[in-house]
């Protein structure tokens, strides 16, 4: 196992669009029996373990100044190297030092197995310095040369979603290395009370609009619903939502990974918005679960008129979520992680 002053340690990095893959790692940490030395340029989790190390890493994706003093913008330092990589601009000192950073402290505290979610850069620097790496997937077309270089070239490839929910072509060449976990939630183990309010609507996260959202909020009202609305800005954001997913009639949600996983754990209906993501991740998702009659789906477009009947609907749906097999699921990824370690 790898050792670092006698002790293994496990690399993990942490993509910071969003907070989906900072939420995935907190929800598998606890169930790692190994240290782990976490790189990201999102800031520390209050919430994350005392004796749990984090690398800041800084930001790659700013304006910088070339040598010559002019202002240059990444997106236009050839950052995709003619499509074979998704992000690495000419002259960025901060994704020198980024990539440096993970290097040197690979390195120097000896680690052997890294995780990443998600890069496939990331993915092909940790297999340059000789680590196995667990590379974790996500739905959507993911065709393009980067990633097949990443799954060619991980140890392990992680799916958190059941398998068989989402089609995967991409991995067909990678089948015996994929481990399908189920959908990873934070609240996999927090008990689900027993009854819902009544005609109670819950708006989670930035899916809507401002204007279909407050259009959709006075349509629901007017049918007698009861709309709470959180997480659509910085005042209205909630630590705990659990509570709020529990007790909502139907939760009108993103179709991200984990905020779909949240609403397997909690058992909700749902109507499920496939937000603009690169390769169609969300839209993917959501056809998915549609497929699979555990949500209603949405578009990024859907209008007030169409949410309002689309929440009516599920209202009366009985998804069994026990088929995006939450439960045990963020254990099953830790299982993946430890036993990579040499």
């Amino acid at each position: 196992m790898a050792r670092a002053g006698g002790v293994a340690v496990i690399g993990w990095y942490v993509h910071h669009h969003g907070f989906g893959h900072v939420s995935r790692f907190l929800a598998v940490q606890p169930h790692l029996r190994t240290p782990v030395i976490v790189f990201s340029t999102m800031p520390r989790p209050a919430e994350l373990a005392a004796d749990v190390e984090w690398v800041p890493l800084p930001a790659d994706a700013e304006p910088f100044d070339a040598p010559d003093g002019t202002r240059v913008d990444p997106r236009n330092a050839d950052p995709t190297v003619r499509g074979h990589l998704h992000w690495a601009p000419h002259g960025h000192p901060g994704h020198r030092e980024r990539l440096a950073t993970i290097a040197t402290t690979a390195a120097s505290r000896d680690l052997r197995t890294f995780v990443v979610d998600v890069s496939a850069e990331v993915v092909t620097l940790a297999r340059l310095l000789g680590l196995r790496t667990v590379a974790i997937t996500q739905p959507g077309a993911r065709t393009d040369a980067p990633h097949a270089l990443a799954y060619g070239l991980a140890h392990r490839i992680v799916a958190p979603w059941p398998e068989g929910a989402v089609a995967t072509p991409w991995l067909g060449a990678h089948v015996d290395r994929v481990a399908w976990t189920g959908g990873i939630s934070r609240f996999d183990t927090r008990a689900v009370p027993g009854s819902v309010d009544a005609r109670r609507v819950l708006l989670l996260g930035r899916v809507l609009p401002a204007d279909v959202r407050d259009e959709s909020i006075r349509r629901l009202s007017a049918r007698g619903w009861d709309v709470t609305s959180v997480g659509h800005d910085d005042t209205s954001r909630v630590d705990d939502p659990w509570p709020l997913l529990t007790r909502s009639t139907v939760v009108v949600s993103a179709a991200g990974q984990n905020s779909v996983a949240d609403l397997a754990a909690s058992g909700a209906r749902a109507v499920v918005i496939g937000q603009e993501r690169p390769f169609d991740e969300q839209r993917a998702t959501a056809e998915a679960l549609e497929a699979w009659g555990l949500a209603r789906r949405a578009d990024a477009d859907v209008s007030a008129d169409e949410l309002v009947d689309l929440v009516e609907r599920a209202a009366r749906d009985a998804p069994d979520w026990a088929r995006w097999r939450v439960a045990g699921a963020a254990a099953r990824m830790a299982a993946v992680v430890e036993g990579t370690q040499p």
